[in-house]
């Protein structure tokens, strides 16, 4: 089978680190993946499949057609609506193209098997754009105020996209990573012993979570459909949540994994089992149905 991604946006968003994975998991899985853009090549992340660069993606072939937005969706849909897919992360459009709501891919090098012993102090990783409403560092931030407050020690460590903005705390920090490519995300991601994810009801997928998951590293988020549908419904029992845009909840819930140490080793084992999904090959296998019903409508040639 021969895919053909459509990507009019390269940016390292949560959105692009899970296609990309998932084209690279196919690659694995011995078939030929081209990834075709109008945007800018990547450089975040390695990638296995073979990339075009156009001005135009209704110049794109292949057996499949696979968007990764809503706009390309609409482009494939016109190229080949017979052999088109959508990957769907809360935007499908309103079109009778095949669909596939997308989860979580977290790519191997997450993964750990040895779990290190907690730093002293321990280091509480908030992730995310502060310019960008959707990620709730502000409230990641209140968080932290709010642990500190209550005589808790810990090092802050931000990683986001972009330089910090004005409005933020930065005296409450004591490392910002900016611009990550993934491998160095992950070397962060397994220096630290908790995650805050503090994302809004409109995040698409929480791939923050689900990567220190993976990672064995204990989550607190907030109780969204992108965090929640991370795991096996209706348990929660694979992490901690609080209420959206509550700070001051999202600090107790921190304060307990910070001075419960059998509650971070649960946390730990639990997120890792439940995060067996998030593979990429087993992402990928699940897809794959999926891709060959839309490559068995092809004409024949």
């Amino acid at each position: 089978m021969n895919l053909t991604y459509l990507l009019d946006d390269t940016s390292p968003t949560a959105r692009n680190q899970c296609v990309l994975a998932q084209a690279d998991a196919f690659v694995t899985r011995g078939m030929q993946v081209r990834i075709v853009t109008t945007s800018d090549p990547v450089q975040w992340r390695r990638s296995r499949a073979e990339w075009r660069l156009v001005d135009d993606l209704r110049t794109a072939t292949g057996d499949v057609l696979v968007a990764a937005s809503p706009e390309a969706a609409r482009i494939a849909y016109d190229l080949a609506p017979t052999h088109a897919i959508q990957l769907v992360f809360g935007d499908a459009v309103d079109l009778p193209i095949a669909k596939l709501p997308m989860t979580a891919i977290v790519d191997e090098e997450v993964f750990r098997l040895r779990l290190p012993q907690p730093h002293a102090p321990k280091r509480v990783l908030l992730m995310g754009a502060s310019q960008d409403e959707m990620s709730g560092v502000g409230d990641g931030y209140g968080a932290v105020a709010h642990a500190r407050w209550f005589h808790q020690t810990l090092d802050l460590v931000r990683v986001a996209p972009w330089v910090p903005s004005r409005e933020e705390p930065l005296d409450s920090v004591q490392e910002f990573h900016v611009a990550l490519t993934s491998t160095e995300l992950t070397r962060v991601l397994h220096s630290c012993d908790v995650l805050l994810a503090p994302l809004r009801r409109e995040a698409p997928v929480g791939l923050e979570a689900a990567m220190a998951l993976a990672a064995g590293v204990p989550v607190i988020a907030t109780q969204i459909d992108a965090h929640t549908r991370l795991g096996p419904s209706p348990s929660l029992d694979f992490a901690l949540f609080a209420p959206e845009e509550n700070a001051v909840e999202m600090g107790e819930k921190l304060i307990d994994v910070l001075s419960d140490d059998a509650l971070r080793e649960r946390l730990r084992a639990r997120g890792q089992e439940v995060a067996e999904q998030f593979r990429p090959d087993r992402a990928a296998a699940t897809a794959e149905p999926l891709f060959a019903a839309c490559a068995a409508r092809l004409p024949v040639r």
